[in-house]
């Protein structure tokens, strides 16, 4: 028998995450935001007009954007599961 704690999805579904493993996701998605943002800061003091730059730009844009979703994502399944335990 599991001792992680459970939490019922709408659906019906549980999904079991470890604590330890939540604050490990959360300080890893942390660090790299940190990392991105500050790429996007020097990018932003480069030639905006280059084609290489504006790519970067936007594939950096859309990393970001990601590790922000997945960061909230893990941040309300950590208040989840602290209210259902």
């Amino acid at each position: 028998m599991s001792t992680e704690p459970t939490v019922s999805e709408p659906d019906g579904s549980s999904i079991t995450i470890d604590q330890q493993l939540i604050e490990e996701g959360t300080h890893q998605l942390s660090c790299e935001i940190e990392v991105l943002e500050a790429w996007l800061v020097e990018l932003e003091e480069q030639d905006a007009r280059d084609a290489e730059t504006i790519a970067m730009r936007k594939s950096y844009d859309d990393m970001l954007r990601s590790r922000k979703e997945m960061l909230s994502s893990l941040t309300k399944q950590a208040a989840r599961q602290a209210v259902a335990s």
